[in-house]
Order: structure tokens, then C-alpha cells, then sequence
């Protein structure tokens, strides 16, 4: 295990955005997840494109450059977990995100997935309680063979991932234009 000492801010992993608009997506985010600009971090690359931002929500702190002309589209996958599910979500296609997967019970949590106007995937959660599961006996009630889901609700959570994933392997429209919320 590594035992390296994580400064206040960061967690033991930091995702980096490198992004078309990295200040729009910086201002998407506060908005929808809240969260606070380490100002003094922010740097500025001799071109004049953003080179590094931070910005933490809930103890992790994200990282954002402006991606290059001559660098790719990096989609971001990402995992965040809110107080208020419906509330974020209301708030955040406000702010032009499309929803991919509706609230869904989750083994006990409420799961939701959206793509931000970048073209980053959120899977946004509402802890709850864990149902009490007998792994084991689950296992062997799965026909490894099956492609189909018998619980309807990871019927549709595998199905809205299965559609939505190859829309990640393109630029948003309109990706040479600011969006800021």
C-alpha cells in the first residue's frame, strides 16, 4: 500500500480534464457539484491556453488544462457522490447535460449517469443503505453465458452504458465554441 502523504485537497487519486473550454467545464462543475477554485494554483502556458486548474469538491481536488489544438478529445469518466440525486441532476441539465441513465436503485443506492456539455461522463450516486446480499449464492445463479440482466433495473443500467459509450469517442458539437453555464 502506498503511504505517501496527500496534501489537503487531494485524495490518493486526482482526475485531470484536459478539455476544450476548461473554464466553462470549471464553472459547469462548481455550479452543479459546488466546490472551490484553489486560485493560486492556476497557471497560464506561454500560448496562453490554461496549462493547470484546480478546482475540489468534497475533499478531492480535479485538475483542468485547455487541451491544444494538436492534442486529442479526452472524454473523462468519473464516479461523484451528492446529498440531493434529483436536485444535481435537475440542476445540472439546466446547464445543457444530457441524461444517460435515469435514478436507478443500485443495491441500495440511488445511481445516475449524465454527459456534461464536454463530453465527460458522470456516474452520480445518493448513498443509501446496502442490501444485505448473499454474494456467493448470487454468483451461482448467474448463467455466465446469459447476456441478459434478470433485475430489470441492471437490465437498463448495463443497457443506457452500452449505448451511451460510443458517443464518448466523439467531440461535442459546437466544440471550438466557450460554453460557459
Amino acid at each position: 500500500m502506498n503511504t505517501t502523504a496527500t496534501p489537503a485537497g487531494f485524495s490518493t487519486l486526482n482526475p485531470f480534464f484536459i478539455t476544450h473550454d476548461a473554464d466553462g467545464l470549471i464553472a459547469f462543475l462548481r455550479e452543479v457539484f459546488g466546490g472551490e477554485e484553489h486560485l493560486d494554483a492556476r497557471t497560464v502556458d506561454f500560448d496562453g491556453l490554461l496549462l493547470h486548474a484546480e478546482l475540489e469538491i468534497g475533499g478531492t481536488t480535479l485538475m483542468f488544462a485547455e487541451r491544444k489544438p494538436d492534442w486529442p478529445f479526452l472524454p473523462q469518466l468519473s464516479q461523484i457522490y451528492v446529498d440531493d440525486l434529483e436536485r444535481v441532476l435537475a440542476h445540472a441539465m439546466k446547464h445543457g447535460a444530457r441524461l444517460i441513465t435515469r435514478p436507478t436503485d443500485f443495491f441500495g443506492t440511488v445511481f445516475s449517469r449524465m454527459i456534461d456539455p464536454w463530453g465527460n461522463m458522470w456516474w452520480v450516486y445518493q448513498h443509501g443503505e446496502a442490501p444485505d446480499v448473499d454474494w456467493d449464492s448470487a454468483e451461482a445463479e448467474t448463467d455466465s453465458d446469459s447476456t441478459e440482466w434478470s433485475d430489470p433495473d441492471l437490465a437498463y443500467i448495463h443497457r443506457t452504458l452500452v449505448e451511451a459509450m460510443p458517443s464518448l469517442g466523439t467531440e461535442p458539437e459546437g466544440e471550438r465554441e466557450p460554453r460557459h453555464p
